[in-house]
């Protein structure tokens, strides 16, 4: 059997940063510190920083005020206003990308578009979007919601960062005669592009795909799905303990790709379990 990997696997860019500046944040801070939900969208992740001292909470009422570091998915304005308020020191871990979406969602608001975001509304990273883009921004998802799109003269569009490029450009397509005028910013990040493309390339020359990453990160879903749409038998897993044996017998070419918040370390002992046929290692 013959196991083969897509070459994006592993941290993105703005999940390493983030890890990286809550760590630097715990190793320096004398207070509590705080994450604003999960960091990222990895459990075993998240365990890990705990276990150093970084605590994520969903609310900040009834909380003792110390370093509250903004999750790579970002934040409403209001939640920072309020941890401001609150004496909380606000450190900023945002991905990059995220951030500008936001920047471009409250640029549109600006000058006078409704804003519609295409993604998933209960998404943090969306939360985070709707809090810089006025009360009568709208998240469409799917193509049913636009049903409840009226006419407007100008409509501003952003996506959010980890959506399938198809999903985005079948909503813009069909908005486009509902506005006198539309402005269009494409934000989905191009390192999620890349791992989507090379997620499908590669289910397309193997027998079974393991997807790694959190059950509850929304790009490592979307990969699942796309390789699971080039007719490649698919699992969606997070720790090597999730692999079955059964799943590599008379398997010749197994293929791995992971989601943006997949650490390294949790690839390689998922590879090695394949390796030896979805069995523990006798020791």
């Amino acid at each position: 059997m013959k196991v083969f990997q897509t070459p994006d696997r592993g941290f993105c860019f703005g999940v390493k940063r983030s890890v990286d500046v809550a760590l630097e944040t715990v190793k320096k801070a004398k207070e509590p510190v705080y994450t604003y939900g999960p960091i990222i969208h990895n459990p075993q992740v998240v365990k890990q920083l705990a276990e150093q001292g970084i605590t994520p909470i969903e609310s900040l009422d009834g909380i003792k005020p110390g370093k509250l570091i903004l999750r790579s998915h970002g934040a409403p304005s209001s939640v920072i206003e309020k941890a401001n308020k609150l004496k909380f020191s606000v450190v900023d871990a945002v991905c990059p990308f995220v951030k500008r979406t936001q920047n471009y969602a409250k640029k549109l608001y600006k000058e006078g578009y409704k804003v519609i975001i295409v993604g998933e509304e209960e998404h943090p990273e969306i939360k985070g979007i709707l809090g810089h883009a006025g009360i009568e921004a709208q998240v469409i998802n799917h193509m049913s919601s636009l049903k409840k799109i009226s006419d407007f003269k100008k409509l501003g569009i952003v996506a959010q960062t980890t959506l399938p490029v198809q999903r985005f450009v079948k909503v813009v397509s069909k908005l486009l005669p509902m506005a006198e005028e539309i402005l269009v910013y494409n934000t989905i990040c191009k390192n999620v592009i890349l791992r989507q493309y090379h997620t499908m390339k590669l289910a397309k020359s193997i027998e079974l795909m393991i997807v790694i990453g959190g059950k509850n990160s929304a790009n490592t879903r979307r990969l699942a799905e796309l390789a699971r749409q080039e007719g490649c038998e698919t699992y969606h897993i997070e720790t090597h303990e999730e692999l079955e044996a059964g799943w590599f017998k008379n398997k010749l070419k197994v293929g791995v790709t992971s989601g943006a918040s997949t650490p390294n370390w949790i690839i390689k002992e998922v590879v090695e379990k394949i390796k030896n046929g979805g069995k523990n290692e006798k020791r």
